[in-house]
């Protein structure tokens, strides 16, 4: 295994928040504090898209605005992009939601207007184009996301997944949901690879998304956590804890693609954006952010 390092103080004294109840068998859904804001807010904005579809199925996007639904593991990069593409295309404002891809392609299907949907894998925009809410011609990978093993916890040593698995001072060890976030199937595709899935679950906590558990390992909810890299490497995580790489071969690869939705297709500046995703500019961000880029 891959080893890398990155280390930094974490905060003396941590307190310990009580983990939820056991659901799945073994397995914890954990919900840290500060996400019970945001997952209403999420709520909240989502069944607000679910009205205005219903009350306004028909309306045109407006061809200077891209609406944006994006991989959670996306977050950081995206702002990035974005302001690179505004930069670039002065006329052209963009907006933008994160959340695992799986409640992301749920929301188009009920109406949400989004122009552009940017998925952590290719199933989830392919079955989109399959429900005839995606333009086939317009699937496009940009990226290709890694997945690491972070931890804050500066006494840990990073030797193998299975070392830190079994390791006393590793009580919780977070992933994403493995139904709706692609990062949280290819962490149970890398424990089941090694024969560690049994064995791993009295430990496991689940995120609602891949954001949501970086979340956990960086307030100490969860000792450690596979997560994107993409996330460890964002300016205010990179220099907190260490990482090493789980083997690309443990898991299906995480292709990024794109994809314009039925009301994207006519929307000229989500064209403009879809193809920017592959231009240099966006290229550059998508490595420093530790993707790997397809061959333009």
């Amino acid at each position: 295994m891959h080893r890398r390092h990155r280390s930094g103080a974490p905060p003396a004294n941590r307190p310990r928040v009580p983990l939820g109840p056991h659901n799945s068998g073994d397995v914890t859904r954990a919900t840290c504090p500060t996400s019970l804001l945001v997952k209403s807010l999420r709520f909240s904005f989502a069944a607000f898209l679910w009205f205005f579809a219903t009350l306004a199925p028909v309306a045109a996007a407006d061809p200077t605005k891209v609406s944006v639904a994006a991989a959670s593991n996306l977050v950081h990069v995206l702002a990035d992009v974005v302001a690179a593409f505004e930069k670039s295309t002065p006329d052209a404002t963009v907006t933008t939601v994160t959340g695992a891809s799986g409640s992301l392609v749920a929301q188009i299907r009920n109406g949400a207007p989004f122009d552009v949907f940017l998925s952590a894998d290719v199933d989830y925009p392919q079955a989109l184009v399959a429900s005839g809410h995606a333009a086939a011609s317009t699937l496009t990978p940009f990226a290709v996301g890694r997945l690491v093993l972070w931890t804050t916890k500066t006494d840990l040593v990073l030797e193998n997944l299975p070392a830190v698995l079994r390791s006393p001072s590793v009580r919780k060890i977070a992933i994403a949901n493995t139904d709706t976030a692609p990062y949280g199937r290819a962490a149970r595709q890398s424990l089941e690879k090694l024969g560690l899935w049994s064995e791993a679950r009295p430990k496991i906590v689940i995120g609602e998304n891949i954001t949501q558990t970086a979340q956990f390992v960086q307030t100490g909810h969860a000792d450690a956590g596979l997560v994107a890299l993409s996330l460890v490497l964002a300016p205010n995580l990179k220099d907190r804890g260490q990482w090493i790489e789980i083997p690309r071969d443990h898991y299906a690869s995480l292709d990024q693609v794109a994809v314009l939705t039925r009301r994207g297709e006519s929307n000229p500046a989500a064209r403009h954006f879809l193809a920017f995703l592959r231009s240099a500019p966006a290229r550059e961000l998508f490595l420093r952010y530790g993707y790997a880029v397809p061959t333009p």
